[in-house]
């Protein structure tokens, strides 16, 4: 479980989720994106979970672990690819409301099977058999959601919420051609990934992917596999996830995503969890675990407590299940996010697996110089960020640091008027670390008012995009000009 990165090369490579490009779709936008990233020398880019979210459009909480997020499907491809008329792309360039594009998608794959013999179509039908281990079920639970008006499966009647085999299979075949366009939709998603990460992967560029270690309890795959988690004969959730106070809350944080049934996922062989990275396997290059600390053990809040006050560490079985994950994928190559508090314990796991931690400049200022996020204590084996998508940019950061930690970062650098955030990114990519990333806000020198996430909220959040015009010619230069003095520029012509 080795990073893939096992050349001696120190490589860079840029934070920016698919929802932040211009137009927000895996369409012309995300190959330029491939092509800056090469002209720059950078190796990596690093999105967020490509999963279908929940109305608040938080990746993190998703309706299935594995489905894709259509609102990411480009429909100027399906043109190119002659599946959409020109007139109906004018129409929806005009519009693009997510109601137009899937009565689109459906015109399209209502065509299709009028050609069971074209190439798109036996492909669709072949995606279907790879995916069946969840996508019958997810297919299945957005029909029963549209019907319960969006509510959580939890509250739907008690022969949908208990998966009673007679009622669904009524509703199968009520609804057999809308889940047909709901399979299909999953198909064109994947599809446009998979073309978007071979050209990536054709200019030496690695597709590094994100994946929350919980999963939202209003999702297909607590509703599909209610033994796996931690629920009570109603189905309801007995005990939820979240982290005990700290310095950061006096009160803890009460994310309220369900708990493994750890006990039942160990019985048939963690079945669940790796058909799930079996799927990101195939996604990505690279996939970066949220919560890492969670599979030594996780913070177990009894369901009915309002605030993470009252929970407890209950213990995971980290170390078989990521053997169970190696075994099956001995080339995968996992990063560790291990941020917060982290004990000597979830260290050992980290450790053991060879797995790369994450380095956060914005959290190495104003402390002791045993703060193992300071530059001259980061090591090879890691992952270094100016910030991450739940960090501020590193200009707002930096325009609203305290004094004491402004001084310490001013003598680090050298310099009592630092051109930020150019030399924090600087200083992340001097570092020892076998691969820097850096967030693209950063590298345009944006400040507060282009951040991606602040936790704990939940307005204004996720919806930030890019303009190519921010990306000038002397901003690309001068990122360029880093990544090759600090050694990390991309060799031409190896690939990823």
């Amino acid at each position: 479980m080795d990073m893939k990165i096992k050349n001696k090369q120190r490589q860079a490579g840029v934070l920016l989720h698919i929802s932040s490009l211009p137009l927000g779709v895996l369409g012309q936008n995300a190959y330029q994106f491939v092509d800056f990233l090469s002209e720059v020398g950078a190796k990596v880019w690093q999105t967020l979970p490509l999963n279908m979210p929940h109305a608040d459009n938080s990746p993190y909480q998703c309706l299935s672990a594995y489905a894709g997020n259509p609102a990411f499907i480009s429909m100027q491809k399906l043109a190119e690819k002659n599946l959409l008329s020109v007139t109906d792309l004018t129409t929806y360039v005009s519009n693009q409301s997510p109601e137009l594009k899937q009565k689109l998608i459906e015109k399209i794959f209502i065509a299709l099977t009028k050609q069971p013999e074209s190439q798109q179509y036996l492909a669709f039908k072949k995606f279907c058999r790879k995916h069946v281990s969840w996508l019958n079920d997810f297919a299945l639970f957005l029909v029963l959601r549209k019907q319960f008006q969006d509510a959580s499966w939890n509250k739907w009647p008690v022969v949908y919420k208990k998966r009673d085999t007679k009622a669904l299979n009524q509703i199968k075949k009520l609804y057999k051609d809308e889940i047909d366009v709901i399979k299909f939709t999953q198909f064109l998603f994947f599809q446009q990934w998979a073309e978007l990460k071979k050209y990536a992967n054709q200019n030496g560029i690695a597709m590094f992917g994100d994946i929350p270690i919980f999963v939202a309890y209003d999702s297909a795959d607590v509703w599909a596999n209610p033994e796996s988690f931690k629920l009570d004969k109603r189905c309801n959730m007995k005990v939820v996830a979240g982290v005990p106070p700290d310095y950061f809350s006096a009160t803890g944080q009460r994310w309220g995503n369900p708990h493994y049934n750890w006990r039942a996922m160990k019985a048939d062989g963690y079945k669940w969890w790796l058909a799930r990275m079996s799927t990101q396997n195939s996604l990505f290059d690279m996939v970066r675990i949220d919560h890492f600390r969670g599979f030594q053990a996780a913070w177990e809040i009894p369901a009915s407590e309002d605030t993470a006050i009252n929970g407890k560490w209950q213990l995971a079985p980290g170390e078989a299940l990521l053997e169970a994950i190696k075994k099956h994928f001995p080339k995968m190559c996992l990063v560790a996010e291990d941020l917060g508090i982290i004990t000597d314990e979830v260290n050992a796991l980290r450790e053991k697996f060879k797995m790369p931690g994450m380095k956060i400049l914005q959290f190495a200022f104003g402390g002791g110089d045993d703060n193992y996020y300071l530059p001259a204590n980061i090591e090879a084996n890691s992952v270094v960020y100016t910030g991450t998508h739940d960090n501020d940019t590193t200009l707002g950061w930096y325009n609203t640091l305290e004094a004491h930690a402004k001084q310490h970062l001013h003598a680090i650098l050298a310099d009592d008027a630092p051109n930020m955030p150019f030399d924090l990114v600087r200083l992340a990519l001097s570092t020892k670390s076998r691969l820097a990333i850096i967030p693209m806000q950063d590298i345009l020198e944006l400040d507060s008012k282009s951040r991606m996430n602040t936790p704990g909220t939940v307005e204004n959040n996720w919806i930030w995009r890019f303009k190519w015009s921010q990306l000038t010619v002397e901003l690309k230069h001068q990122f360029a000009q880093v990544v090759q003095q600090s050694g990390r520029a991309q060799v031409k012509n190896q690939h990823a």
